[in-house]
């Protein structure tokens, strides 16, 4: 549980990022923000396999590229179910969901599966 708030935690900021740099994306309201990362969250968990398992064959002629597309279609349809949140086209969507993938591909790096953070620890040995 502690894991899938964190992600939450990580998709809001990710939005919140897209909404400050992305021209024609914008995002009313920090109830629309916690509300779209919930949301966000569970379109990807529950429509994105089925969208990318019918796209199979584009993604597989685009080298991948095509999963780009998917993600801006879920953040469209994120969009298109919350008031409060606003795209003004397919551009916007598409720069909008790299930057919460990146922001979110980022912060997992240091976010372990159980939601806990993982660090590195280097110790120095004595050498004898």
């Amino acid at each position: 549980m502690p894991g899938f708030v964190l992600r939450m935690a990580l998709n809001i900021l990710g939005l919140w990022l897209a909404d400050h740099l992305i021209d024609g994306m914008e995002i009313r309201g920090a109830s629309t923000f916690v509300v779209a990362g919930v949301l966000l969250g569970a379109v990807n968990a529950l429509v994105r396999p089925i969208l990318l398992i019918l796209t199979f064959p584009f993604t597989i002629v685009t080298l991948g590229f095509f999963v780009l597309v998917v993600n801006a279609a879920m953040l469209g349809l994120v969009a298109s179910l919350l008031g409060g949140f606003y795209l003004a086209g397919f551009w916007p969507a598409f720069f909008g969901a790299l930057v919460v993938s990146f922001t979110s591909w980022a912060a997992s790096f240091f976010v372990g599966p159980r939601g806990s953070f993982d660090y590195l620890v280097i110790e120095e040995r004595e050498r004898g």
